[in-house]
């Protein structure tokens, strides 16, 4: 059978963390069959002279769920590098549902997730009821890119419990039901359960989202079903205000781990004074030695928030400031010129009341961090360095910016401080894998499908802070093993030809767009990059130069029933 696709002298870099070398890949059946020198001709050949030859990338924390719907391609991810994606984390997925309750799914994912209501009226067609079904459906959908999925808590809990989810403990009838349908949807092809304690996952009508009212017990119960099927937990956590309270919580995490037997999994952010974060690291490696299993998920540049005229402003709560911002843009650009309202409006900035925060939401912001997005890779220029050089207020010099790129300039901030070394303490640390995106959730107020060509772009090839072959297992070979994709991540004969070519002088992350390309005419920012020259997902070109090839050849990666 003649070879479908031959990759020609690129240097590659295959996912092991060994040095590169020089090679062809030959590709039949959308897998690899040869890597070395390939004699024979493939139907079509690529000239990989000069570039990476990758596995594709893998995202294992996505909120692609709802996004899968109506995007087939995947983006923006997809325009990253991105092959396989893990959605459904932090407890929000759309399954399993009860026919004519799906408002309570979408109840939990629509303000903690930040997910267009309108969007997902108009964009999924509902028809499952069970995770299985829920399954069947995804796989049915055309998709550029692959999807793995998990079974989140508070869809579990609404389905099981109803209305109750949201104000009541679950009962041994409800747990019956609950543990159930999380064996099913394990037997099915879910790769995980996930769920959220975190006070800022809050529904549209500000109460906690159902997997919050759940008792230590409940989550004991459903993550031992997780480990007798040998699956893994991912946890939104709570943040206790105090030491104590996050040792005491770790400690209870870590004994889940050691008790259950499943994989546990959460975000390691390292987010303001040390001793804030530490204790995640801490729990790791107590984990371990306890005999548990347990890995953090790292980030390559920090979660940080955009902020726009066009899209949003921590301004916009303020009277004053809603006041001109309920105007279109065009209108906003003549009141922002005018002497007497920018006096207004810079007044009610510093003195305002802001109202109180929530998850992404913005508050009053720290002039310290909030800094200008005119690069796609570090450094931007703080507004407060910008305002002090031109002698001016820096609600003006930020009123000013913007009017300067017709209102199209955005600016960028972190939620508290996060200095480089940290970043790459967590990131080196043997415990955790680099792949905390959260694409398809946030969408008008982050854009971090961009993590992994930040990584090797800004990290790797300019800091030196990694080389590029370990700055690619990162991305590729460390989170296929943790996530049970084995036959991905990894350039080897016989793997799935998931490829990257990538022109490694020329990547890095694009600048933030505002789009409004969502059902329902829904807004969101998107990300391309540059250099990342191609695509390939089971041995079909998906993207060249950017471009979708017309090519669908994604699929749902189910994991085997255990």
């Amino acid at each position: 059978m003649a070879l479908e696709l031959v990759i020609r002298g690129g240097k590659v870099v295959d996912g092991s963390g060994l040095a590169a070398f020089t090679a062809d890949v030959a590709i039949r059946d959308g897998r690899i069959v040869q890597i070395g020198r390939v004699a024979e001709r493939g139907r079509r050949e690529i000239d990989a002279d000069g570039l990476l030859v990758t596995p594709g990338f893998i995202d294992a924390h996505t909120h692609m769920d709802a996004q899968i719907n109506w995007d087939p391609l995947g983006t923006s991810s997809c325009w990253h590098g991105v092959t396989s994606v893990v959605m459904g984390n932090c407890g929000f997925t759309l399954a399993p549902v009860r026919r004519g309750e799906e408002a309570l799914a979408v109840r939990n994912l629509e303000r903690a997730e930040d997910i267009s209501p309108a969007a997902m009226a108009e964009g999924i067609a509902w028809g499952w009821e069970s995770f299985s079904e829920y399954l069947d459906a995804m796989e049915a959908l055309p998709k550029g890119i692959n999807y793995a999925a998990q079974v989140g808590h508070s869809a579990l809990r609404t389905w099981a419990m109803g209305e109750r989810a949201f104000t009541e403990a679950a009962n041994p009838d409800d747990l019956g039901l609950m543990n159930g349908e999380l064996a099913r949807a394990f037997d099915a092809g879910a790769v995980g359960f996930t769920s959220s304690r975190s006070m800022h996952d809050q529904t549209s009508d500000e109460r906690p989202v159902a997997s919050r009212l759940a008792t230590w017990d409940e989550i004991r119960s459903l993550v031992a079903t997780v480990g007798a099927k040998d699956a893994l937990f991912e946890l939104a956590q709570e943040r206790s205000p105090d030491h104590e309270g996050r040792l005491e919580f770790f400690g209870r995490l870590r004994d889940l781990a050691v008790e259950s037997g499943a994989l546990v999994t959460f975000g390691v952010l390292p987010m303001g004074p040390r001793e804030l974060w530490e204790p995640q690291l801490d729990a790791l490696e107590e984990t371990a030695a306890a005999g548990g299993r347990m890995i953090g998920q790292s980030h390559s540049r920090g979660v940080s928030m955009l902020l726009s005229f066009e899209t949003q402003l921590p301004f916009d709560r303020i009277p004053e400031w809603r006041a001109v911002r309920s105007r279109p843009l065009e209108e906003q650009k003549t009141l922002l010129r005018d002497p007497e309202v920018r006096a207004r409006l810079v007044h009610a900035a510093h003195h305002g009341n802001y109202g109180q925060a929530i998850g992404a939401e913005a508050g009053k912001p720290d002039w310290d961090l909030l800094r200008v997005y005119q690069n796609p890779l570090p450094p931007n220029p703080k507004v407060a360095e910008i305002a002090r050089a031109r002698g001016v207020d820096p609600v003006e010099c930020l009123i000013d910016l913007a009017l300067e790129k017709d209102l199209r300039q955005f600016f960028i901030t972190l939620p508290s401080p996060m200095a480089d070394e940290d970043l790459l303490r967590v990131m080196r640390h043997p415990q955790t894998v680099m792949t905390f995106s959260d694409t398809g959730a946030h969408v008008t107020q982050i854009v971090d499908a961009c993590i992994q060509t930040h990584l090797i772009s800004h990290w790797a090839r300019d800091q030196k802070a990694f080389t590029i072959e370990e700055a690619v297992r990162m991305v590729t070979l460390a989170p296929a093993r943790v996530w049970g994709f084995n036959d991905r991540g990894l350039l080897r004969e016989g793997m799935v030809a998931d490829i990257n070519l990538i022109d490694l002088d020329a990547l890095m992350p694009g600048m933030p767009l505002a789009v409004r390309d969502l059902p329902a005419g829904a807004q969101r920012v998107i990300m391309k990059s540059d250099g990342m020259v191609a695509t390939i997902v089971a041995g079909q070109v998906l993207l060249e130069g950017g471009e979708h090839t017309g090519a669908l050849p994604g699929r749902l990666l189910r994991r085997a029933a255990r």
